[in-house]
């Protein structure tokens, strides 16, 4: 069912209880009027007759017969009745001469005993009231055909029907029409949507409203950063496979021309040496990239699959000093453990320790590697229980227009490119610690060193 039909029909739902609910509430309270009326007068009618049957002296049956008669009434088909307490009939007057109600026994004794009744018989208005005058007791009967209060009954059906009908069917209107309203800025919104493509990912979606608390806003606004962090991700893939492309191909080629090279002539064997020991260094860079690319590849996906447990952060740090120092006989880290907190608790997280350690030793590397000394100072502490990690050194610094560039993968300073490295190191730090629902900062500054803070939830992933 579509949603401007479903809109349509709900709408038309509510204005049709709430129609019902006036209606039948207006009806109701007519009907009840008319019935308080007509057995008001009818109590009064009746009391004033067993009144003046009290009076024997001054009025007699006759005289009130001719004093009903032409007593004008609004009530049709008006006939009074009077019982002694005998039950015997001492009064009797009906508009019609064989109308009669005819009270049993029974109906009298109850009467007695209730003092007043209300009920209907033959479409009539009856009250039997029991009243007593001059030291007797008796039962006064009243019925008569309410013919104006029926009358206006019938005409307020009749104008809360077409009412009814006639709101039902503005309602209708009105909520097809409010559904086509209210769905206008989604169907704009998705006619946008379906005209961006991978090819056009820079157009956004215009906002269909300005308030920034109406939901289309917040619709188009979130519309808007999915397609940012797409368009992100694909600029990041291209220039990705870019850049590993280059340098895959880079080592590949020297490796073909060496060896095309040495296949041209005959060589000394300390020739082919140098060829093939010139040949094993392009391999070993070959496969360097290759296992970083996969490192990569496996910190860009999400935590699913990952052997995830409870990590000290501390015992993965203590691995740094000896790690550094295999990669580089010059290489030193100083770990500062000062500001570690009394419970031990707090120094776990949830994650890969494999993968939190070579995005600490990848922080570290460059460290060592762009100092002057050739030296890291690795500080811990707990903070607001985040584990924080700050890696520290001396030298020259980060300009701050490269700063958020140094995380995007194979980029790399002008200054540096004859350092060797790839270029990812950073990058895939920042992947491993986003997918630890981490964060990564760098504070730097011009001949100020450079430092690098990682933060992560202590406790775990949520």
């Amino acid at each position: 069912m579509l949603l401007k039909v479903r809109i349509t029909l709900l709408f038309s739902l509510l204005a049709l209880l709430i129609l019902l609910l006036v209606c039948g509430s207006v009806y109701y309270i007519s009907y009840r009027n008319r019935i308080s009326d007509i057995r008001t007068r009818l109590t009064n009618t009746a009391i004033t007759t067993s009144r003046l049957l009290g009076e024997s002296g001054v009025f007699d049956g006759g005289l009130l017969r001719k004093i009903d008669s032409a007593t004008a009434m609004a009530m049709k088909a008006k006939v009074i009745e009077a019982y002694d307490s005998l039950g015997k009939k001492v009064y009797w007057y009906s508009d019609n001469p064989s109308d009669s109600i005819g009270m049993g026994k029974d109906a009298l004794g109850t009467v007695w005993q209730k003092k007043i009744l209300y009920f209907t018989r033959n479409g009539k208005d009856v009250v039997a009231c029991y009243y007593r005058c001059a030291g007797h007791g008796q039962v006064v009967v009243a019925a008569a055909f309410d013919e104006d209060g029926i009358e206006r009954l019938s005409h307020l059906r009749r104008v809360l029907s077409l009412s009814f009908i006639g709101g039902l069917l503005i309602s209708v209107s009105f909520g097809y029409f409010f559904s086509l309203s209210l769905l206008h800025p989604l169907r704009r919104i998705s006619d946008e949507v379906n005209e961006i493509s991978a090819k056009n990912l820079a157009r956004r979606i215009r906002s269909v409203s300005q308030n920034k608390n109406d939901e289309w806003f917040y619709l188009s606004d979130t519309l808007n950063r999915l397609l940012n962090r797409l368009q992100e991700s694909f600029d990041t893939q291209a220039m990705f496979i870019s850049n590993a492309s280059h340098e895959l191909s880079t080592p590949l080629t020297s490796i073909s021309n060496q060896l095309e090279v040495a296949l041209q002539r005959l060589r000394t064997p300390e020739g082919y040496q140098r060829v093939i020991q010139s040949v094993y260094q392009d391999v070993q860079q070959l496969s360097n990239l290759t296992q970083t690319l996969l490192e990569f590849a496996k910190a860009s996906g999400t935590s699913r699959g990952l052997d995830i447990d409870l990590v000290r952060i501390d015992e993965i740090l203590l691995s740094l000093p000896g790690e550094m120092v295999k990669t580089d006989g010059s290489y030193s880290v100083t770990l500062d453990f000062d500001r570690l907190p009394e419970h031990e608790e707090e120094l776990f997280v949830f994650g890969n320790a494999a993968l939190l350690f070579n995005a600490v030793k990848n922080i570290v590397l460059n460290a060592c590697k762009y100092s002057p000394d050739h030296h890291a100072i690795v500080r811990l502490a707990v903070e607001n229980r985040a584990i924080c990690v700050t890696v520290s050194n001396i030298g020259k610094g980060i300009a701050e227009e490269d700063r958020e560039k140094i995380f995007q993968p194979f980029y790399r300073l002008e200054e540096d490119q004859s350092t060797p490295g790839f270029g990812l190191g950073l990058s895939l730090a920042t992947r491993i610690i986003k997918l630890h629902k981490g964060t990564i900062t760098v504070d730097s500054g011009v001949d100020a060193g450079a430092t690098f803070t990682i933060l992560l939830p202590g406790g775990g992933i949520n």
